[in-house]
């Protein structure tokens, strides 16, 4: 029988990655990061395994200015931005609109899902960024920028599922990459 879904839930995709990230990751103190929302109940799940700090890490997708559905890239909460192509021809301008635009949603998701706490201090620590799946990378690559930044010893990015032409973007960015679904049709979670 062929499974409509590779995973039932955020919860089961979460005990998955939890079940793959153990045994390297157990009890080494790791900064186990969710970006929202889909994110955040599966990196729940995989810090209950690891021991790990919990946190939330905020990126917003940038909508095209003429297609709000379309994303030219994502911008993170302290202002690292990735661009698609699609962003790339746009002018800087016009990025500097949109990224303004968003701040508010980013402030938002600060005080909702951290209540305004800073993220926690990653200096020479590992950090896991977790999303529930990775369409585009576009929101994913930010955050490892940000996390970059703050001289982690290790960044890792995890996640249930992912397209696989987006994996090998992530992987220049990132000191590893753990991918349990590789589905050939990915292009939404």
């Amino acid at each position: 029988m062929q499974r409509d879904r590779l995973f039932a839930d955020r919860t089961e995709a979460g005990i998955e990655l939890g079940k793959r990230l153990v045994h390297e990751y157990k009890d080494r103190q790791a900064i186990v990061l969710g970006i929202p929302r889909g994110g955040v109940q599966v990196v729940f799940d995989v810090a209950k395994f690891l021991y790990g700090s919990l946190s939330v890490i905020i990126t917003k997708k940038l909508p095209h200015p003429l297609h709000e559905e379309l994303a030219v890239g994502a911008v993170a909460e302290d202002g690292a931005i990735y661009l698609s192509s699609l962003g790339n021809a746009l002018n800087e301008s016009t990025i500097k609109r949109i990224v303004r635009a968003q701040r508010d949603e980013i402030d938002s998701r600060i005080q909702r899902f951290r209540l305004d706490k800073p993220l926690p201090d990653m200096e020479g620590r590992i950090v896991i960024i977790i999303d529930d799946g990775i369409a585009t990378g576009s929101t994913i690559v930010p955050a490892i920028k940000l996390c970059k930044s703050r001289g982690p010893a290790k960044v890792t990015v995890a996640s249930p599922v992912s397209g696989e032409k987006f994996v090998s973007d992530i992987t220049a960015l990132a000191d590893d990459v753990v991918i349990l679904e590789h589905p050939e049709y990915f292009s939404s979670v």
